[in-house]
């Protein structure tokens, strides 16, 4: 078995999200629900460019140290083509690197944990190529932006 194909990522786009304060909507003693609006944004990359737009948000639960993402939003490619993403993902911080990450501190990505997997819909015909492939997201908190870049999984 030593002739199986190894995954391969190749970037695609980054997508650097503007959010608003997130609500707490709460849901139990041994868990919080969370709501994140989506403001805007750009989308940048060798294979997608264009902006993020001002609908949407990321219901979120945490637990202890884990929180787990459920975001739904949309992007504008430069020629106008509009695509749906659903991403998911797993945010995991010590309580010490949350703080620093909520008082506006800038923390290396390596020092938490935060990657998504994202599914997108568009009947654009430029764009189907991300309605096929299946893809990984690194996120990061910058300058209280929520910043992904996007990989195709080979």
């Amino acid at each position: 078995m030593t002739d199986l194909l190894e995954p391969q990522l190749t970037f695609a786009f980054e997508a650097r999200v503007e959010i608003a304060e997130p609500l707490r909507i709460g849901r139990g003693l041994q868990e919080e629900l969370w709501f994140t609006p989506i403001t805007g944004g750009v989308v940048t990359g060798p294979r997608l460019t264009g902006e993020v737009l001002p609908y949407g948000g990321d219901w979120s639960v945490t637990r202890g140290t884990e929180t787990i993402l459920d975001a739904r939003y949309l992007l504008r490619a430069d020629d106008g083509g509009v695509i749906d993403i659903h991403n998911r993902g797993v945010f995991q911080a010590d309580p010490g690197i949350e703080q620093r990450l909520l008082a506006g501190e800038r923390v290396d990505e390596r020092e938490y944990y935060y990657r998504t997997f994202p599914q997108f819909q568009t009947d654009a015909p430029a764009h189907a190529w991300l309605t096929a492939k299946v893809f990984v997201g690194m996120a990061r908190d910058e300058d209280r932006k929520v910043c992904i870049r996007f990989f195709e999984l080979a």
